[in-house]
Formats: structure tokens, C-alpha cells, sequence
């Protein structure tokens, strides 16, 4: 094998520079292009750009409580894992409780995924949060129910649920939502953890 390049720095440049070149980042607003630009790195796919959809504060919201050391809420283990703690301004807890033991007994209950269940118990740290949502559409609903019923508003939602079936109707539910939260969103199906955690990391860099 030969030929190939092998210099990480030059492929990184080079990665962002064919991005710029291929994507249409113009209509976005300042902060969120750069936002989608990491977005699309982590997926390969330069027309993600126009299934994009955001409130008009998002990024300055999700900055601002970052920067005030609101914690990361994960929906799953792998979000949580993409999100890089050294770029977190200060020391921001990164949260997932999928695993806490409570969460199959709190599914049962709710009669819905142990991942619905895990947000439940996201109750206490919800205000002014920011809330990741890479995988389960069901948590992305169960998030907007909590709302409904007068839970604590997270400061930013970036929803963007992977699948075929909810993961659409959840991000425009999101989108929609009569509460107004800030949100960020990819229409349709392709969402995804790598894509979760870019969003995060790349308002991670821009915090301050």
C-alpha cells in the first residue's frame, strides 16, 4: 500500500478544506456553520446542511450554559463517550444514566424504552442543561413529555435521533414544540452518536 496520506495534521486540514468546498454552509448563521461543519465530519455526508434545523438561539444558549458548567445529559453511553472533556470549559459533568439500576423498573412503569425510562431520572439536573440525544427517539420524546408536565427547562436540546421509525416525527416534534426550547435538529432519519457528540464538541471549542 502506497500512496495514501499519512500526515494526521495535513489530513485533518485537508479533511475540513474539501467539507467548505462541497458543503453550503452560507445560510447558516455565525457559530452554527461551524457547529454543522464538525457535524458533517463526523458523518461523511456533505448535504446534511440542508436537513439542519435550529431555533435562532441555540448556539448561543448551549455556549452560555456550558460556560456556566451546566452538566451534558447523554441519552446514550456512546454519545457520552464522543464527547471530548478536555475541550468541556469548565469541567462539565457528561451524564448518562442508562445503566443506573433503577432505569429497567422505571421502563416497565412508563411502558417504553429503558432509554424514555433514563430521562426520567435526568429530573434533578434538567434546568439549564444541556440535553444530547444521538440514538433513541423515545428519549427525545420523553424529554418533551417531562416539559409538558412542568419539569425544568434544559438551556439547549440537540436532538438528533438515528433510525427508521420515531426518529423523524420525534425531531420535528422537538422543532415544533409549543415550549420553545432551543434546539438543535437533523430532519428525517439520519441522526446518530458520532453526530451528536461533534455538535457538542464543537460548541465545546467555541465556549467562552
Amino acid at each position: 500500500m502506497t500512496g495514501y496520506l499519512r500526515d494526521p495534521d495535513e489530513i485533518y486540514r485537508s479533511s475540513f478544506a474539501t467539507i467548505r468546498a462541497e458543503a453550503d454552509l452560507s445560510g447558516l448563521p455565525g457559530g452554527l456553520d461551524r457547529v454543522v461543519l464538525r457535524m458533517i465530519h463526523s458523518c461523511g455526508m456533505v448535504d446534511l446542511v440542508r436537513d439542519v434545523g435550529y431555533s435562532a438561539g441555540v448556539v448561543t444558549a448551549a455556549r452560555s450554559a456550558l460556560d456556566r458548567g451546566a452538566p451534558v445529559l447523554c441519552d446514550t453511553e456512546m454519545v457520552a463517550a464522543g464527547v471530548i472533556r478536555r475541550r468541556l470549559p469548565a469541567q462539565n459533568a457528561v451524564v448518562c444514566v442508562l445503566g443506573d439500576p433503577r432505569v429497567p423498573g422505571l421502563a416497565r412503569s412508563l411502558g417504553s424504552t429503558r432509554s424514555a425510562a433514563a430521562v426520567d431520572l435526568w429530573r434533578e439536573r434538567l434546568a439549564g442543561a444541556v440535553v444530547v440525544i444521538g440514538n433513541a427517539p423515545t428519549a427525545l420524546f420523553r424529554l418533551l413529555e417531562l416539559v409538558e408536565a412542568g419539569a425544568d427547562r434544559p438551556a439547549a436540546v440537540i436532538g438528533v435521533p438515528v433510525g427508521f421509525v420515531g426518529a423523524a416525527e420525534s425531531k420535528q416534534a422537538l422543532a415544533t414544540h409549543p415550549s420553545g426550547l432551543e434546539h438543535l435538529v437533523v430532519r428525517g432519519r439520519r441522526g446518530g452518536s458520532a453526530m451528536a457528540a461533534a455538535a457538542v464538541n464543537a460548541l465545546a471549542l467555541d465556549a467562552d
